[in-house]
């Protein structure tokens, strides 16, 4: 998928307009998705393990490695949250 949406971005392809009886160029990106964290990495490109897994927050993310076990933790992950929210 990622190598379909690449060329339908850079290169296009020629496409067959019906209506009109003729063919045309098509680009096309992908806009929106709603997918889980790996696929959101397979599409970004960007990795989305280790210490700054977070592409939106990635230098104000604040993390901590469990002592027994490879699991990282994020801290402070309500920080831009007004101060004394209910959440």
């Amino acid at each position: 998928m990622i190598e379909d949406l690449t060329k339908l971005w850079d290169e296009a392809v020629l496409v067959f307009n019906g209506f009109q009886s003729e063919t045309f160029h098509l680009h096309a990106m992908l806009f929106c998705t709603i997918n889980d964290f790996p696929a959101y990495g397979d599409l970004s490109g960007y990795s989305v393990k280790g210490h700054h897994a977070y592409r939106i927050y990635e230098e104000d993310t604040t993390y901590i490695q469990l002592k027994h076990g490879r699991k990282i933790v994020y801290t402070r992950h309500r920080h831009f949250l007004k101060p004394h929210h209910p959440y």
